[in-house]
């Protein structure tokens, strides 16, 4: 393939690989954009808390919203029924209406993730003297909005305001298994703000689905880090330092063919070794990776 990373953490991160524009693949086969999160739940990780997963989603050249800096807004993240761009100018508590009747349930029924951030503690209120429940996360709206668009999780709904690769990932998870994101910029700050005005973005403009992540042939895979509502998280077993392996679990989905697939695999370590420049047993006398 020949891959740009549209959307990455790298810039954001301070981190040498994985930046807005890479190139990646070998330079053959199709033309295709990357959005990227090594790990979304990076504090959940870090603490050993559930949820934490790696994701990445790919489409044709082009087929990916590029909004160069700011983070997305949004009110109805996931499974929200009709998709009318007016739902996200709409009142939260009018949203969950909407929502309950689209679903043929009483708004006490319906489960509203939100990410526990101080700035979110008005749309929490409103959410509450609706009636209906709330589902605080610390950390990964990804995996909260692939939640609202999974009928057995419980959730219907994700709401609130969270980082821009994460929006375009969960679009393309949402295009994948036939939910709905709605969403619009929202920079922290004036140097933000004029980088997306001067990068030809209406900041009051509303985002759908295809907006974010257009295309026919769109993929969305992630992987458990740590266990979760989702996948389980990694797991190693025999001695890590003579060979050993590590067990994983994922979920990819393709948007042409609606199917979505969950891989159990195994990893022999000695074997990734032999190719990868990290040194997977964490010995450090364990010979130098092939070139």
């Amino acid at each position: 393939m020949r891959g740009i990373v549209v959307i990455g953490e790298g810039e954001k991160d301070e981190a040498p690989m994985l930046y807005n524009g890479e190139e990646v693949g070998n330079g053959g086969g199709p033309d295709c954009d990357f959005a990227v999160d090594p790990v979304d739940g990076t504090t959940l990780m870090a603490k050993g808390m559930p949820n934490a997963i790696s994701v990445l989603a790919v489409a044709e050249r082009g087929a990916m919203f590029d909004p160069f800096s700011g983070v997305l807004h949004g009110e109805d993240r996931g499974r929200t029924g009709r998709r009318r761009r007016d739902r996200l100018t709409a009142p939260v508590a009018e949203n969950i209406r909407k929502v309950a009747k689209a679903k043929k349930s009483s708004v006490s029924d319906l489960t509203v993730c939100i990410l526990d951030r101080p700035r979110h503690a008005e749309l929490i209120t409103q959410v509450r003297e609706t009636g209906a429940r709330i589902r605080m996360i610390s950390d990964g709206d990804v995996a909260g909005a692939i939640a609202a668009a999974r009928p057995e999780s419980g959730t219907d709904l994700l709401v609130g305001t969270g980082g821009t690769p994460e929006g375009v990932i969960a679009a393309a998870a949402m295009r994948c298994m036939g939910g709905a994101i709605q969403a619009r910029l929202a920079p922290t700050d004036d140097v933000e703000r004029q980088k997306a005005i001067d990068a030809g973005h209406d900041l009051e403009r509303i985002l759908v689905t295809e907006d974010l992540v257009s295309g026919e042939n769109v993929f969305f895979t992630a992987t458990g880090v740590t266990d979760g509502d989702l996948l389980r998280g990694v797991r190693f077993s025999g001695v890590r330092y003579s060979g050993g392996g590590a067990h994983t679990q994922s979920i990819v989905m393709r948007s042409k063919s609606g199917t979505v697939r969950v891989i159990e695999a195994y990893h022999r370590l000695d074997k990734l070794r032999e190719y990868a420049s990290i040194d997977f047993t964490g010995d450090e006398h364990a010979p130098a990776p092939m070139p």
